[in-house]
């Protein structure tokens, strides 16, 4: 249900106000006066406000007592509110690009926002007009900034505020003839003797309580002022009165120098409680358009998870609502920001500057139903204080793109090979022309230096590992090798029509391998027998391949790997579900064809053959070396590979699920709608949409009642194997447009696998060429005397 009060019924009931004689005496339900004469008598009245409940509009809603102190809504009543910013029909609403045309566009519209109707988007026009026309604006250039980090918030503004003040008169029962909401009273500053106006979002004089009611998570800046002149009135000191603020968001400590000071000036009650208290009465605001708008021209339109951008309106969501305002660079951001927050006097939610772009992950997609759109769902960090936000649009689209490409490619092409004796085989072209194959090589070349820097001997892992290996003739001996990234089983679970993916870790693989061209200085490594070998391998495997795998799944270098990958493991689930009945994606599915989903700008000039020339420099001429001992010089130098083309996956238990993550489904819901606390991390965001627009209106369609899971059973192993083989092109082009006819299997609540669909090869010279190609990674030694013995 929606709550709103308009401006005319707020001018009828000032004009029905009756003044009231102000009195010196506190007696039982009088509010404290102004400790000196009453203000100028042509003055406007004050509102005497209403009824909580009548205002409100709710019923059978018993009164309730105020719980005191400090308090925090537990994670399990969390829940959200919705409102209708009409504003928001204009997300997309642009203007003409060329700056000469711009100007003359506007000075046609004018300054005069009320020369036009409310729903006419030259009204929005001429606002921003009016705005640029001030000598101080900032937003002069900005026009999108402005739409989206100015007017749209400041138009829902005023209804989420009423939306969220009738829930909280509805969950604390603040109902009944003693609970009055928007009453008006005067304050004088004892400081200045300057009077001014101030509206309560609740007060019980029965009681002496005073409700202040704020839909984000810091008290509004026009106000602090006036609350702490009140707080200093000797009258309102003595009066007895309560002061109760109530947020819908975490605080985070935001205005905490305003609450110490409220308190130092009113104290504790008769009774020894603090008459200042903080209640986080955490509930997700979901902001809607209005009713029909999803089809406007006006609307923004992102390409994110949509299969078909010319048939539906385009993603929409909590994700796109906070990623169109993020910002190229940190700079750019910051900027903005402080221009937003600017324009917002304290006034607006959280905005996008307190989300870390930079760990976007995919964490949700939905049953993909034709016609209908996906759900998804990202996850985030939070950026503390606001200092984040850049880079979103980047982060986004390669998240979107990757999924597209694993979708579009057969599986037999997800890998990348840096190989100095192989050239030919660096990657497919068609995977090369995107950024997920980009993504992968350049890991693979980050894997290279992080090798090396594992194995330096002044670090403790490295001396440890140096130390362990075979020698001959007394020097430390490494034998050739290739280590490879690939997936370990995605921990994921199935449920309510979609797949949750909690946990997609990478693994560095490392094995024995001989290489034929020469590094630096043309001469070949130290020969080691087949014992010595497996010495050393199993030295690596408990020095420097722990220590490098742990670095690929946390360090910010292998970010993006890590990135594309949750979009791997989501892409693969659709794959299965479309096998069972035709999506969206199904003329998408083992096409071949990434053309939407290209090289983007800055890498759209990137070439593989240009990250092979560097490696090949590398290893030749030798980068990497060490000094172990006087005299001697060890080059170390890595080549190798990422393997996506498997895509194991554990599924939890529905008990497991439920005692690790109880709060992630209900967050998912709403990260849909409007991004969100994850309630079950600590620190994480969740924050999506719907591939289609199909529920970002005021005539959206409400999330489904989950439907019950069947009895659990017992989790099984992880699946390695692929669960089918795609058949070769009679072209030999590896085209498939049609995808698998058999679907996989797999035991929801058991550990059936997400497969590996397509690593393997039908033929036994393609079985070869992958074994010499996917994920080959190989070290190797040099050893040179440079001085005289």
């Amino acid at each position: 249900m929606k709550y709103q009060i308009s401006s005319g019924r707020l001018r009828a009931w000032t004009q029905a106000a009756v003044a009231v004689a102000c009195t010196a005496v506190l007696s039982m339900g009088a509010l404290p006066t102004l400790d000196t004469a009453a203000a100028a008598p042509k003055e406007k009245p004050l509102s005497p406000g209403k009824r909580c409940d009548e205002l409100y509009g709710i019923k059978n809603t018993p009164t309730r007592r105020l719980p005191g102190g400090d308090t925090s809504r537990p994670k399990a009543q969390w829940d959200e509110f919705d409102y209708v910013n009409t504003g928001k029909q204009y997300d997309g609403l642009q203007l003409p690009e060329d700056a000469a045309e711009r100007e003359d566009f506007l000075d046609k519209i004018g300054k005069n926002p009320d020369a036009y109707g409310k729903g006419d988007p030259r009204r929005v026009y001429a606002y921003y007009a009016k705005e640029i026309a001030k000598p101080t604006s900032r937003w002069k250039t900005d026009w999108e900034g402005w739409r989206d980090g100015a007017y749209i918030p400041q138009s829902g503004h005023d209804p989420r505020g009423k939306a969220y003040e009738a829930k909280v008169v509805k969950d604390f029962g603040l109902t009944g003839p003693d609970w009055i909401c928007q009453k008006e009273i005067k304050i004088r500053d004892p400081k200045t003797g300057k009077v001014h106006r101030r509206i309560l979002d609740a007060i019980n004089k029965k009681t002496r309580e005073i409700v202040e009611i704020k839909s984000n998570d810091k008290p509004e800046d026009s106000q602090k002022p006036k609350d702490l002149e009140l707080s200093r009135n000797k009258n309102w000191q003595k009066s007895g009165y309560r002061i109760r603020y109530i947020f819908a968001e975490e605080r985070g400590g935001k205005g905490q120098k305003f609450f110490d000071e409220m308190r130092r000036n009113l104290g504790k009650d008769a009774l020894g409680r603090e008459r200042v208290t903080i209640h986080e009465h955490r509930s997700n605001a979901i902001e809607k358009a209005p009713a029909k708008s999803n089809n406007s021209p006006y609307r923004y339109n992102a390409p994110y998870m949509n299969a078909d951008p010319s048939k539906t309106s385009g993603s929409r969501g909590g994700a796109v609502d906070q990623i169109k305002q993020s910002k190229a660079t940190p700079k750019d951001m910051g900027d903005f920001l402080n221009r937003r927050n600017q324009a917002s006097g304290g006034r607006f939610p959280k905005g996008p500057g307190g989300i870390d772009f930079t760990s976007l992950e995919l964490k949700y997609v939905g049953k993909p139903v034709k016609g209908k759109g996906l759900d998804y769902a990202f996850s985030a960090k939070k950026a503390p204080g606001e200092t984040g936000g850049w880079g979103g649009k980047a982060k986004a689209q390669m998240l979107s793109d990757a999924f597209f490409t694993w979708l579009a490619l057969t599986p037999d092409k997800f890998w990348v090979n840096l190989n100095p004796d192989t050239p030919g085989t660096i990657m497919d072209d068609k995977f090369a022309s995107t950024d997920a194959g980009r993504v992968l090589l350049e890991a693979d070349l980050q894997l290279k230096h992080d090798f090396y820097k594992a194995m330096d001997p002044k670090t403790d892992v490295g001396k440890a590992a140096w130390d362990g290996l075979s020698k001959v003739n007394g020097w430390p001996c490494l034998h050739s090798g290739r280590n490879w990234i690939e997936p370990k089983p995605a921990k994921v679970r199935e449920q309510d029509g979609g797949i949750h993916i909690l946990d997609a870790p990478l693994k560095l693989q490392s094995e024995y391998a001989e290489v034929n061209t020469p590094g630096p200085g043309g001469e070949k490594p130290c020969r080691l027998t087949k014992p010595q070998i497996a010495h050393n391998e199993r030295v690596l495997q408990r020095t420097v391949i722990p220590e490098v795998e742990k670095w690929i799944n946390t360090k910010p270098e292998y970010a993006d790997l890590r990135r594309v990958y949750t979009a791997r493991v989501a892409a693969e689930w659709i794959r299965q579900q479309d096998a069972e009945r035709p999506t969206d994606y199904r003329s998408i599915i083992n096409s071949n064809n990434v053309e939407r989903w290209p090289l983007r700008a800055p890498h759209q000039g990137w070439k593989k053959t240009d990250v092979f020339t560097k490696y090949a420099k590398i290893f030749k001429e030798g980068e990497f070396k060490y000094e172990l001992t006087k005299g001697q010089e060890v080059w170390v130098v890595t080549v190798g590979g990422v393997d996506f083309s498997k895509q194991p996956k554990r599924n939890i238990t529905r008990l497991q699920f439920l005692a690790e993550r109880p709060y992630t489904p209900r967050t998912k819901n709403t990260a849909i709608k409007a991004a969100t606390d994850d309630a079950d991390q600590d620190g994480m965001l969740m924050l999506g949409g719907n591939s289609a627009g199909s529920s970002d209106d005021d005539a959206g369609t409400p999330t489904p009642t989950p439907t019950p899971t069947p009895t659990d059973k017992p989790t099984g192993k992880p699946t390695t194997g692929p669960t089918h083989t795609p058949q070769p092109d009679p072209t030999g082009s590896g085209d498939h447009t049609q995808p698998p006819a058999t679907p996989p299997t797999g035991d929801d609540n058991g550990g059936g696998g997400l497969a590996d669909t397509g690593a393997q090869i039908a033929t036994v010279a393609a079985i070869a060429a992958a074994l010499l190609s996917a994920g080959v990674a190989l070290v190797w030694w040099k050893r040179r005397r440079t001085t005289s013995s």
